[in-house]
């Protein structure tokens, strides 16, 4: 681990100011952060403490919920507020990580956090997103947890956060301050696919903070299910999620809402499923019709291409879940 100043943030002006000053990271829980500093991958020269900077609240907002970038996982996913209005973010944030860390990481490091890419976390193998232009030794080597959808020669990681697909089902914003002031971001947004610079993995810019996620009014909270394919049934990375929202009317699809992890650099909106969806009956053709629109144009590799089929199969048991309403309720 290379050698780092430390400061604590008393306020978010403060906070911005010192990210500014470049070679900077903030840190909250570390739960990410921190395993990549002691593997090499991450070298800053200063990290910033943002842990008293007041962002731990749960509220009402707009007829929706704002929910702090330091509230803490576990504390997101047993809210009652959640659990009742948005069972669908609290179930996936509860299929992420394990309890040790779900109580110690916050909304703002789930977003941030980066790929759990073989290559990427070795600095003895070659890797665009640590260091543009090394190549991908995803590609042609061991690639069974990789990208299958958005990929680009120059990345095929994918993103590994539970929470942030859920995110994008929902059609949240993350709001972000910096310099400028405050904006908005659609969290379906949020992540950038890697095109030619997979090393920019968001949209937020070096100068800004996250300050909060906010969860528009939402009409799915009686047919939702978050459902993580892995290999063991705890503390693994989704090889296929899905998000399924749905808004019925007496066996109608009014509006769906499907969101994809683990066969992406980011969560992956399956827009063209979802117009499959809207206004269709709620039947095993219609969500076989969405499964197949949602892998259309998957590109597969060596040890991956076992995805496309077990997406396909994914999605049609989540949205078949949904449609019955066995989402988590208070």
């Amino acid at each position: 681990m290379n050698p780092f100043t430390y400061i604590r943030a008393d306020n978010q002006d403060t906070a911005v100011k010192s990210v500014a000053a470049g070679k900077t990271k903030f840190i909250a829980g570390g739960t990410n952060l921190l395993d990549l500093m002691k593997e090499g991958v991450e070298q800053p020269n200063q990290l910033v403490d943002i842990t008293r900077l007041e962002l731990e609240k749960i509220e009402g907002v707009n007829n929706g919920l704002s929910v702090g970038a330091l509230v803490k996982n576990s504390d997101m996913a047993n809210h009652p507020t959640i659990r009742k209005r948005y069972p669908l973010l609290s179930e996936a944030v509860l299929a992420g990580a394990s309890p040790q860390l779900r109580n110690m990481a916050t909304t703002g490091g789930n977003l941030m956090q980066r790929t759990r890419c073989y290559y990427f976390s070795n600095t003895a193998m070659p890797c665009n997103k640590r260091l543009p232009g090394s190549g991908c030794a995803a590609i042609e080597g061991f690639n069974r947890i990789h990208a299958i959808l958005g990929a680009s020669p120059e990345c095929i990681a994918t993103h590994p956060s539970d929470m942030c697909v859920a995110l994008a089902a929902l059609d949240a914003l993350v709001k972000v301050k910096g310099p400028k002031g405050e904006r908005f971001i659609k969290a379906a947004d949020f992540h950038r696919l890697p095109g030619n610079t997979p090393q920019i993995e968001t949209e937020l810019q070096p100068d800004e903070l996250i300050v909060a996620v906010l969860l528009p009014e939402s009409p799915f909270a009686e047919n939702s299910h978050y459902l993580k394919v892995r290999d063991r049934q705890s503390y693994a990375f989704a090889l296929v999620s899905v998000a399924a929202a749905l808004e019925m009317d007496n066996g109608t699809i009014r509006m769906g809402r499907l969101a994809l992890g683990g066969v992406a650099h980011k969560p992956w909106r399956a827009t063209e499923a979802e117009k499959i969806l809207d206004n269709a009956k709620a039947n095993e053709k219609t969500f076989q019709a969405a499964a197949e629109a949602a892998v259309k144009g998957a590109k597969t590799y060596e040890h991956n291409a076992f995805k496309v089929e077990m997406v396909k199969r994914a999605i049609v048991q989540a949205l078949s879940a949904a449609a019955q309403g066995t989402g988590v309720r208070s």
